[in-house]
């Protein structure tokens, strides 16, 4: 993309009454976004969905006053910004009818790894709610996948950190542009987020905190995900709205069952009893669900069992089969032993035929 058409698109997203599926129409129909704004109005009123309010709502020059705003905000903070005909756009939000057209991205994300999750939840969750979340990212450690959640009180900031704690990367998508973080008190954790991962939000610099904005968001959270993950809510709730919108994307959801006298397990109940979830009671059964490659599991699972390791030696064979093949230099960083010791616990392991040594001295988990 452009520096001429970031320009033009920020303008059309800034257009009263135009939202992400008709700004795709729009750009479909003229070409770009600066050729919407040169179109003819003759032309543009034979476009499906494209009445005369909304004609004259293109004229106004504000959008480009704004758009020049929004632009010198962008790269006065180093904003990454993708737009929807953009390779790096993420692939499964490509897929979503309403995706944004414009989504702006802060840290170090990387979606090469398909395996993404969101996980969601009241934002009062009990602490059989936050044990179960721990424990479901950490067996899933091995498969590596990605955490997406909406950085709020609760569910999400759990299984944010819970992420962090395994060394997985997590995303969470904001409800509000960059010149803010909210809530306040989780803005200690946003150097944690963007080196482990990062930030995704369609709203602008300017946009006003609104309430409604969540129930936007929550299109990216669903959106972005292979599926969704529902730990406590009651009878209504925003992570109700991201399952149902995960739903309408043919995405897998599921829901972890609780007490009928709890009113955390309300909201997850019904998504089960409505055969709108699959019930969730074991981390497994994610990998299971979604046709993840269960031999690597199964082979943790065995050394771990069949052979003696503790300590440290467990800790460098987890994080060889979280991160694959790895020098001793990278291996050394990773789990914070010093080189000299971390070669003598290798061989050590390597005789117990977990670790394979490889040239350029680089191991794998066997």
């Amino acid at each position: 993309m452009t520096n001429n058409e970031l320009f033009y698109t920020l303008a059309l997203q800034n257009v009263s009454k135009i939202g992400d599926v008709i700004a795709k129409k729009l750009i479909s129909s003229c070409g770009s976004a600066e050729a919407v704004f040169n179109e003819k109005q003759s032309n543009l009123i034979k476009i499906d969905g494209i009445g005369g309010i909304l004609i004259k709502n293109l004229q106004s020059s504000t959008h480009l006053v704004s758009a020049e705003t929004e632009l010198k905000f962008i790269k006065a903070n180093h904003i990454k910004v993708n737009h929807y005909k953009d390779n790096a756009y993420p692939e499964r939000l490509k897929h979503c009818v309403d995706s944004p057209i414009l989504l702006f991205q802060r840290g170090a994300i990387n979606l090469d790894n398909q395996r993404i999750i969101s996980v969601v939840g009241t934002r009062e969750i009990t602490t059989q709610g936050i044990q179960f979340c721990e424990k479901l990212i950490e067996d899933l450690k091995v498969y590596n996948p990605i955490i997406v959640s909406g950085y709020a009180y609760g569910t999400d900031i759990t299984a944010h950190k819970a992420a962090i704690k395994q060394g997985l990367q997590t995303i969470a998508c904001l409800a509000h542009g960059f010149n803010d973080m909210y809530p306040k008190p989780h803005s200690k954790y946003v150097s944690q987020m963007e080196a482990n991962g990062g930030f995704f939000t369609d709203f602008r610099s300017v946009s006003k905190f609104d309430r409604n904005n969540f129930l936007k968001r929550n299109r990216i959270i669903a959106g972005l995900s292979q599926a969704t993950i529902v730990i406590e809510s009651a009878y209504k709730g925003g992570s109700l709205v991201t399952a149902d919108i995960a739903n309408s994307y043919n995405r897998d959801v599921f829901a972890v069952p609780g007490r009928i006298t709890d009113k955390k397990s309300i909201g997850c109940n019904n998504l089960i009893k409505q055969h709108k979830a699959h019930v969730l009671t074991t981390p497994l059964d994610v990998p299971y669900i979604l046709n993840w490659d269960l031999k690597k599991q199964t082979k943790a699972l065995q050394k771990s069992m069949f052979v003696d390791l503790k300590g440290d030696e467990k800790a460098i064979y987890d994080m060889l089969i979280l991160k694959g093949k790895l020098t001793l230099d990278a291996l050394s960083i990773l789990v914070h032993i010093p080189t000299y010791k971390l070669a003598s616990l290798l061989l050590t392991m390597e005789l117990k035929d977990v670790v394979r040594p490889l040239p350029g001295k680089t191991f794998e988990a066997v």
